[in-house]
């Protein structure tokens, strides 16, 4: 364990000191003068000019006169002035990280703070960009494993559902029909209602398992199974439309769930909370080859309430795969998430 840790800390130096460097040499490839031989420069430079001029022809009376304590006042302007633009210059880029380190979401990969003003400066930006570019790596390595091992998780309780408690169901089912036919008129009503209850949640329990595991997704494709999902989740008081074309470029199982998750978690959300009486399902490709998916709803939306569980699980499957996930209010005053896969990323 120790040799990997000594391993992982040269490799991580290594990928540091280039960053460093760079900061050191600054944006145009010269070195910056550091913060401090700014500030002490202009203060010695101050101090100098006061010593020569008091060592010099210049005298200060006592009392001072008017004109002596205005060459004083000025120099004292001058050097203050000095300082001020000095510690501005210096101090800005550490602003600017500042605002950066306050806005930075490690579920929301954007821009980071550019590299410059003096060295300490520059060498402390350049590191913290070092540092959050390996945050997320490691962070979309954890979500990655996480995710896997929930789809995982997801076949197995799908597999048990279906074998399992689906096969007993119906064994219940071909018992009540037995009984059924047995028993006498008086309770033969009760014996139907107790198998309509029993096939009702019979047809629940594969509802769900195929929703764990779609079967469809592997079978028949992407195209298909979004379909299928529209279909699935258009009930009494909604209507999910669809607009799946069959031309979609070639993907990535791994795209491909991603993609099927992500519509499902929108719809399901928009079932849950939105209390919207009509969805939209959309998957295209754009000019550029990106592949985009919009789940849209005339709802209430999601207005200032903090995201749940359920938006951050879209940002990290959308991580995985390097794409760009947005939830913002839709054009009928709902919800729209639209998830977009990069070309190079989506394509085999």
């Amino acid at each position: 364990m120790g040799v990997v840790t000594d391993i992982r800390g040269r490799a991580r130096a290594a990928r540091l000191a280039p960053a460093v460097s760079c900061a050191k040499a600054g944006r145009s490839g010269k070195r910056t003068v550091s913060l401090f031989w700014r500030i002490f420069s202009l203060n010695a430079a101050g101090l100098v000019v006061a010593t020569a001029l008091l060592l010099g022809p210049v005298t200060v009376s006592t009392p001072v006169l008017p004109h002596e304590a205005l060459i004083l006042l000025t120099g004292l302007v001058v050097l203050l002035a000095g300082n001020a633009v000095v510690l501005r210059l210096g101090l800005t880029p550490l602003k600017r990280l500042g605002r950066a380190m306050a806005t930075a979401d490690l579920l929301r990969p954007g821009a980071r703070p550019t590299v410059a003003g003096p060295a300490e400066a520059a060498e402390l930006i350049a590191t913290y960009n070092t540092m959050l570019d390996r945050l997320q790596a490691e962070r979309a390595a954890g979500a990655a494993r996480a995710l896997h091992a929930q789809e995982r998780e997801r076949h197995r309780i799908a597999r048990e559902l279906h074998d399992e408690v689906g096969q007993t169901l119906t064994a219940v089912l071909l018992q009540l029909k037995r009984v059924a036919d047995r028993v006498p008129a008086d309770l033969r009503d009760e014996v139907t209602l107790t198998q309509e209850a029993t096939r009702a949640g019979l047809d629940e329990i594969r509802r769900i398992a195929r929703r764990l595991r779609p079967g469809v997704l592997e079978e028949l494709g992407l195209a298909s199974a979004l379909r299928s999902l529209a279909t699935e989740f258009t009930h009494h008081g909604l209507t999910v439309r669809h607009h799946v074309p069959g031309d979609l470029p070639p993907l990535t199982p791994e795209i491909e769930l991603v993609l099927y998750r992500v519509a499902q978690e929108g719809l399901t959300n928009t079932v849950r909370h939105s209390g919207a009486d009509r969805a939209d399902l959309s998957l295209r490709r754009l000019p550029d080859g990106v592949v985009e998916l919009v789940v849209a709803d005339n709802g209430t939306g999601i207005g200032d309430a903090p995201e749940g569980t359920g938006i951050s699980g879209m940002r990290e499957r959308a991580l995985l795969t390097g794409a760009a996930l947005t939830v913002v209010p839709g054009p009928d005053a709902g919800t729209e998430i639209r998830l977009r896969v990069p070309a190079a990323t989506g394509g085999h």
